[in-house]
């Protein structure tokens, strides 16, 4: 831990005001403040954010220490300290450098395109019987994420693994010096992040220099490209392939239906094999094969023996990558993080709980935490304040240290239950009795929680939409990019999110800040304000039946039309309200709703006459912006919009914000940011332009329910209208019209992925059921997972197949279907 001062000597900064606290945590989020009193907060500017902006409510809940590049009075916060940088996230980065410059233990660092995940959480099980290991959380590998990771470092560890990625030329030099790795891995190269780079090659050389004087490096012969340039660092290797001259060469690999199994030479004399020896992975697809490979050859480079590895590698399992948020028992809710349990992937846990946070009540079940580096005896005072912070209102306690020291949550007022094994947690599971609940689930793997989640876990249909919120985030950021930085946003969440749920989804949006967010009608807003969101929200479709609802639960009306606008200001007037917020909304050309541009002098008389309503918005709709065809009346309705708003804003006498961009609009014209857009369908990655930043968010699967083999000339389906021209395999899966899968898609017109592959749909799809052709899909089974749409088969793809818009599929699965939300 360091002081203030010995930070700002670190730094070679300037400090104003002073703070005495030794600084155990940094952050850079002013949403993910845990203990204030210890928190370091970094005010890092990018182009939507400036964090100086959070100062005063940083303040406010207590934390006293701030790296700035901007001079602050100081004299306005009394017992806080300010460190003055040049530029906050390199302040960042060099003191992290600094800290790990404090340690003399091996350090692995990971880079790659894919599985750097994976081979650092694979390594962890591998080698956490003979290391006391620190290690990135999750995928915390960014210029932010990894010094973060690196300032866990404490003297109780003896090995350090983290991961780096990078998206663009001239990132990973400030990486290196923060990880400082003295062994390398680097992983699978594919195209993740191709655009920020001229080509492979490039791409390849930028990710290496993580590894300038490493001691050894680690990686795959068979990759020529790799290869050559590996050999330009000048530093030893230790590689595997299938090629002769590798340490580990990989004599035949073969596959079953549980497991793989390699058989190896080895050709190093520093290592005492020099016959063939066979291992055992239990998983089959390639991906796994190759991580695998890279955990076997560092494991063998750092020492354990072949009966060791033999052992241990039959105990990986596989790396949950994400957070999933599901309904439960009892109308709770659960999220299953069981696979991993420290500190770190607790504090995301629990942040993930709050951002989704739908119950005033929130238990969290947990286990023993292992290997955390503090003595138990602090450790699990230091976890119920940790909670505490968080308004946790009950702990359940499972393994033998937790159940030792239950008086610590017990001393910090939270409700607390305590069990020495998992098995006494099912016994007494009916008397514990959950409801109307968050449950965060938090348990290292071998308490074995799927147990525990399959109890909670409501069982339903077996179609579910999946909605990564992952994705969706990175989705948003991408179109934040696009913005000038003083533009704002407003998100629609219309239509149930578009299919994907409201609430959750809307949480999501506040957590990210986004300024405003819009609903068609007041029904759908008035479960959002139940459900904890304050964000500004404005109604599309205001109706008088509504406008007690708008006014009890703070909605903000769109005004499109002079019986609208009178209606609701006499009822303003009747209640005695004044200076409500609204929004007027423009009919530039769309036609469909808003004051057309010949009435815009009356309505001005209008709102000048009266001081009731306060227009907090003025906008119009764009017809077809993402057209180039039609750019000229695009451009003819943004100058009649221009001049409208003028018009509104000298007949009031005050300024308001002016919208008038839509999805397609942000990318195509910039020039129509204005003071505000409206981000719709993009935000779960569908998007005109087909911008290629985007990630897939929805992904709609369902479950095979039975396999048939069917004789060449029989039918499958109502009316016999799919025939079965050769010997056939056929399944039925659970999904149907009723679910949201239309019956266009009968007869192959659809296809569902399957085992690596698209199949057709053969017959007309049911109500609750379709079936498909598997014939050539290998080998499959009752219980086996489809895919509907998502990253295999495209939302668009799949909408042009049923002669409609991806906005009609979203909207029209069905809610029987379970939506299922996750971070990875």
């Amino acid at each position: 831990m360091y002081t203030l001062n010995q930070i700002a000597a670190i730094l070679s900064g300037t400090l104003q005001g002073s703070a005495q606290n030794a600084m155990q945590y940094l952050s850079v989020d002013s949403r993910k403040i845990f203990f204030p009193a210890d928190t370091l907060f970094f005010a890092i500017i990018t182009e939507q954010r400036d964090g100086h902006a959070y100062i005063a409510e940083l303040y406010e809940q207590g934390v006293r220490c701030f790296i700035v590049s901007k001079s602050v009075n100081a004299d306005h916060y009394p017992g806080a300290g300010f460190v003055v940088v040049p530029d906050v996230l390199t302040a960042l980065q060099q003191l992290a450098a600094f800290h790990r410059c404090q340690f003399h233990i091996p350090v692995i660092g990971i880079t790659g395109s894919n599985g750097k995940t994976i081979v650092k959480e694979w390594l962890n099980q591998l080698l956490a019987a003979d290391y006391n290991i620190v290690r990135s959380p999750k995928s915390y590998n960014s210029q932010i994420g990894v010094p973060i990771s690196v300032w866990q470092m404490n003297g109780a560890n003896t090995l350090a693994i983290f991961e780096a990625g990078i998206s663009m030329p001239g990132e990973m030099e400030a990486l290196q010096k923060i990880i400082q790795p003295t062994t390398g891995i680097i992983t699978n190269i594919g195209a993740a992040h191709d655009e920020g780079f001229e080509d492979r090659k490039q791409k390849l050389a930028e990710k290496l220099k993580l590894f300038t004087g490493v001691e050894t490096l680690v990686y795959c012969k068979d990759d020529t490209l790799l290869h050559e340039l590996a050999t330009t660092l000048n530093v030893a290797t230790f590689t595997w392939g299938k090629v002769s001259d590798c340490n580990i060469q990989i004599l035949s690999v073969e596959k079953s239906q549980r497991q793989t199994t390699i058989q190896l030479l080895e050709t190093n004399h520093h290592l005492p094999i020099t016959n063939p020896y066979t291992l055992h992975l239990p998983f089959t697809d390639d991906a796994s094969i190759e991580n695998g490979m890279n955990c076997i050859a560092l494991c063998r480079q750092f020492g354990l023996s072949v009966e060791q590895l033999s052992q241990r590698l039959l105990q990986l399992h596989p790396v949950e990558m994400r957070l999933e948020w599901k309904k439960a028992i009892n109308n709770s809710y659960l999220i299953n993080d069981s696979y991993s349990n420290d500190l770190s992937s607790l504090i995301i846990a629990l942040d993930y709980l709050q951002q989704q946070r739908q119950t005033e009540k929130e238990t969290v079940i947990l286990s023993d935490i292992f290997q955390s580096g503090i003595a138990d005896s602090m450790l699990y005072f230091h976890v119920a304040e940790l909670l505490k912070q968080r308004k946790v209102e009950r702990v359940i306690g499972i393994g033998s240290a937790i159940s030792k020291y239950r008086q610590a949550f017990s001393n910090a007022g939270i409700d607390t239950a305590v069990f020495f094994s998992t098995n006494d947690f099912i016994k007494q599971f009916d008397t514990l009795q959950f409801k109307d609940e968050a449950i965060l689930l938090k348990g290292s793997r071998i308490f074995g929680f799927e147990k525990i989640a399959a109890l909670l876990e409501r069982q339903v249909h077996q179609t579910v939409l999946e909605i990564n919120l992952t994705a969706l985030t990175h989705n948003l950021k991408y179109y934040r990019s696009l913005l000038q930085p003083a533009t704002k946003m407003m998100v629609m969440v219309k239509a149930f999110g578009y299919g994907s749920g409201g609430a959750e989804v809307a949480k999501l949006l506040q957590f990210n800040k986004v300024d405003y967010l819009a609903v068609a009608y007041a029904d759908e807003g008035v479960p959002l304000r139940q459900a904890g969101i304050h964000t500004p929200i404005m109604v599309m479709n205001a109706e008088p039946s509504t406008f007690d609802a708008l006014y009890e639960y703070n909605l903000e009306p769109e005004l499109y039309s002079f019986s609208i606008l009178q209606a609701f200001l006499s009822y303003c007037q009747a209640q005695a309200i004044g200076d409500f917020p609204v929004h007027i909304k423009l009919d530039t050309g769309m036609h469909r709703l808003g004051f057309e541009t010949t009435e815009v002098k009356e309505l001005a008389a209008f709102l000048a006459q009266q001081n009731i309503l306060k227009i907090k918005s003025v906008f119009t709709h764009l017809v077809a912006s993402e057209d180039p065809a039609q750019d000229a009346f695009t451009n003819g309705q943004a100058t009649g919009f221009e001049t409208s708003c003028n018009q509104l804003q000298e007949a009031v006498g005050y300024s308001f914000i002016r919208h008038a961009a839509n999805t397609a609009a942000i990318s195509r014209h910039p020039h129509l940011q204005l003071d505000m857009v409206r981000l719709g369908i993009g935000l779960y990655g569908v998007d005109s332009g087909n911008l290629a930043n985007l990630e897939v968010v929805s992904t709609l699967k369902s479950t095979i329910a039975q396999i048939k083999q069917v004789q060449a000339g029989e039918t499958v389906g109502y009316n016999r209208r799919g025939i079965v021209k050769r010997d056939s395999v056929i399944a039925t899966i659970r999904i149907g019209y009723a679910d949201g899968y239309r019956r266009e898609l009968s007869n192959g017109v659809g296809s569902i992925f399957v085992n690596g592959q698209a199949v057709p749909v053969i017959g007309n799809v049911c109500m609750d059921m379709t079936m498909i052709d598997i014939t050539d899909a290998g080998a499959l089974k009752p219980g086996d997972e489809v895919e509907v749409f998502g990253k295999n088969i495209s939302l668009q793809s799949l909408a042009k197949s049923c002669q409609t818009i991806p906005y009609e599929i979203m909207t029209g699965i069905s809610q029987r279907v379970k939506r299922v939300y996750f971070e990875e």
